[in-house]
């Protein structure tokens, strides 16, 4: 057997272990071995990270937009230049297809950051005026201070660009901990960082990575020096950072969970629609807030649309290794999520139907077939909760009317889809879908320009676009006597 990779917190630009030399086994979903060990970091850790970013803030805050930019545009070119070996860590710790990696995920981060490099360049207030006899009022955008943000397991190295771009180019300072079962990525990313941050004299301390457990976590969130914290991951996760965060009324910024409904009217292609959302339903074995898991049809076009959807689900393979061109997607991301999907599926009632999947794929990893399910119900437990695997829920409705009071009747409120060739309909349902995103004849498309962000229990705050940048900064009014 192999020696085990160790990995190290990266505080104040050094790797180093956690103080009390504890670990945790990082698993290699494809085979559900263990293959890494990571720190498992507690309070003198956390003080570390938080004392690093503390003490770079007023340079980084003080630092032009120009520079915030050179800085970001650097660090997008040194992940460029190192795309292969981010890919291979993020392999390594999720198990996603390689190439779709390279393609679907390490190219948007890179634009992500490049984003992000423009939007500090346009930190900026309202023009000046009188809005009091003999008074001018100035508004000034500024920067929050330490931000703690802690990332999710589904995508790791694009959550922790998700987080700490925006933070960075607005003049924050970040301590970021990712998941505990995917950290190669972002801590390899935290030393490419790091090397540019050397390079161009800059304070070390200006982005830092800490590794644990979700009390780790616990600890960032209510550590006395962060301004804001920052979450993408469950919705309990992001109750509890609320919670935590209250104590000292500390900004909060939550991307949670999601149910996204895709409504297919009986005017849509059916065939596009089967394929669109099967792509968007499986894609990173459902890992995805945004997955498009809860398909609601018109009854006309209810058979012909489930044969589609179960025919496209029985053609998408899993079950390979990370260099498989022919997969689409890997394994689930630990044994607890396999388990968690392979529920829902056990506990389908009586009147439910497993068009297609409903089953692991292999004995090795964490695999779980592209799964079908139809005859549901609005109240079956498969249809409210979130599942977060490759499994897709079809209900039918009979009108507009129903089909919104279905799509709505849910905790959730991140994203959706309406697939139809009526554009009145396409815009009555665009409007009347409580969600934060609505796609139309499409899933899952994501840019750097636009929000993506939710309602209800999904949270609130954008990821990405110029409002995720404005969500790192804070107001001031400055009032002069003329």
């Amino acid at each position: 057997m192999s020696e085990l990779l160790a990995l190290r917190n990266h505080i104040d630009g050094h790797y180093v272990d956690a103080a009390d030399g504890r670990r945790l086994d990082v698993v290699d979903p494809v085979t559900g071995e263990v293959y890494a060990h990571a720190p498992l970091s507690g309070a003198a850790d956390v003080d570390a990270a938080m004392a690093a970013a503390a003490a770079a803030f007023p340079q980084w805050r003080d630092a032009t937009p120009a520079t915030r930019q050179r800085l970001l545009l650097r660090v997008a070119d040194a992940m460029e230049a190192r795309a292969d070996d981010l890919a291979d860590a993020e392999c390594r710790d999720t198990g996603k297809p390689r190439a779709l990696t390279l393609s679907e995920e390490i190219v948007p981060v890179v634009d992500t950051v490049r984003f992000f490099a423009g939007a500090a360049r346009m930190l900026e207030g309202r023009s000046a005026g009188e809005y009091m006899e003999g008074m001018t009022s100035i508004i000034r955008r500024e920067p929050i201070g330490v931000i703690a943000q802690v990332a999710p397991w589904n995508y790791p190295l694009m959550m922790a660009v998700w987080k700490f771009a925006p933070a960075i180019a607005a003049g924050n300072t970040v301590v970021l901990k990712p998941s505990d079962t995917t950290p190669a990525s972002t801590l390899l990313l935290a030393g490419i960082v790091g090397e540019v941050l050397k390079d161009m004299d800059l304070p070390a301390g200006i982005l830092n990575v800490v590794c644990g457990d979700r009390e780790t976590g616990r600890l960032m969130v209510e550590h006395p020096t962060p301004a804001m914290a920052a979450i993408t991951g469950s919705v309990r996760a992001g109750m509890e950072v609320a919670a935590s965060a209250a104590r000292d009324v500390k900004r909060v910024h939550l991307e949670l969970g999601g149910k996204a409904p895709a409504l297919v009217f009986a005017d849509a292609d059916i065939a596009a629609a089967a394929e669109g959302i099967a792509a968007g339903g499986y894609f990173n074995a459902g890992q995805d807030c945004t997955a498009a898991t809860r398909v609601l049809v018109h009854e006309s076009v209810h058979d012909e649309f489930v044969a589609a959807l179960a025919k496209a689900a029985s053609q998408t393979r899993t079950g390979g290794g990370v260099d498989d061109e022919d997969m689409f997607f890997g394994p689930l991301n630990n044994a607890d999520q396999l388990a968690r999907v392979a529920g829902f599926i056990d506990r389908l009632p009586e009147h439910a139907t497993v068009e297609s999947g409903g089953h692991r794929v292999g004995e090795r990893g964490y695999f779980y077939a592209p799964t079908v399910v139809s005859g549901l119900r609005q109240d079956d437990e498969i249809v409210q909760n979130e599942v977060f695997g490759p499994v897709i829920t079809v209900q039918s409705f009979t009108d507009e009317e129903q089909a919104v009071a279905y799509a709505n009747g849910v905790e959730y409120a991140l994203a959706s889809s309406v697939w139809t060739r009526d554009h009145a309909r396409a815009m009555r349902m665009s409007k009347a879908l409580d969600f934060g995103c609505v796609w139309i004849n499409s899933h899952m498309a994501l840019v750097a320009e636009m929000p993506h962000g939710g309602y209800k229990k999904s949270g609130y705050g954008k990821d990405l676009s110029a409002y995720g940048f404005e969500d790192y900064t804070r107001i001031k009014h400055v009032m002069t006597a003329l």
